[in-house]
């Protein structure tokens, strides 16, 4: 079953933003435009998770997380605060009201993808996705395959365990010696220059059918896969 999130969000841009991308990710999604609707759309069906904005006409995103976490239909709903208030003050508010996570407008989509899958992971440890994309690339886990603009891309196991590191954290910088920990294992012995080799193979597949390269590699750091 696709995890279902509702937005709670009064800025049609920003909520047929957040909407396009989570569906991209196949969630269900569902728009509240005001706090008050929000709260009536989770007493007619609770979501996984609550992208609430702060500043919501009729009641307030604060006034929603906190009637959600004082008992409401699902007190442990993961919260993902969404606001233009970047005050250390404000933070520790929206946290202290009961939110899981807070992020200050305007954010990075690929960021806010991450924290969505990162809180739904902690908070229901079964629920990953089985599906993930970042830019023009889609891994599915469950069929073992990879695309990239809708063209499959073949990649032996190791490069595909690598990819699937990668989409987990886009934009992150990893060095040889953590990749070679988590994707190979700390009990397996390989050489660093092994690193190289199967990073310079996924380069490769995944250029096969054009586009820029999307690994980035940082000088004296290691590897990290383009976040846009």
């Amino acid at each position: 079953m696709k995890p279902y999130v509702l937005i709670a969000e009064d800025e049609s841009a920003v909520s047929e933003l957040l909407q396009y991308n989570l569906k991209r990710q196949d969630y269900e999604v569902a728009i509240a435009n005001d706090g008050e609707e929000a709260l009536l759309m989770m007493e007619e069906r609770a979501p996984d998770l609550l992208l609430l904005d702060w500043m919501l006409p009729k009641v307030s995103g604060i006034e929603v997380c906190r009637r959600v976490r004082s008992g409401g239909v699902n007190p442990n709903l993961p919260i993902i605060m969404l606001t233009a208030r970047g005050e250390e003050s404000d933070r520790i508010r929206g946290l202290d009201t009961g939110a899981d996570d807070y992020v200050t407008k305007p954010f990075s989509t690929t960021e806010l993808m991450a924290r969505v899958r990162a809180v739904l992971r902690r908070i229901r440890p079964g629920l990953r996705d089985d599906k993930v994309i970042v830019g023009d690339i889609e891994i599915d886990r469950v069929e073992h395959r990879v695309t990239r603009n809708g063209n499959d891309i073949h990649l032996g196991p190791t490069e595909f365990r690598l990819l699937d590191y990668f989409m987990q954290h886009p934009g992150r910088v990893f060095s040889r010696e953590q990749l070679l920990d988590t994707v190979w294992g700390s009990d397996v012995y390989v050489e660093l220059r092994t690193v190289d080799v199967h990073v310079g193979r996924l380069r490769k597949a995944l250029r096969q059918t054009g586009g820029d390269d999307p690994i980035r590699t940082v000088r004296s750091a290691g590897y990290a896969l383009r976040a846009d």
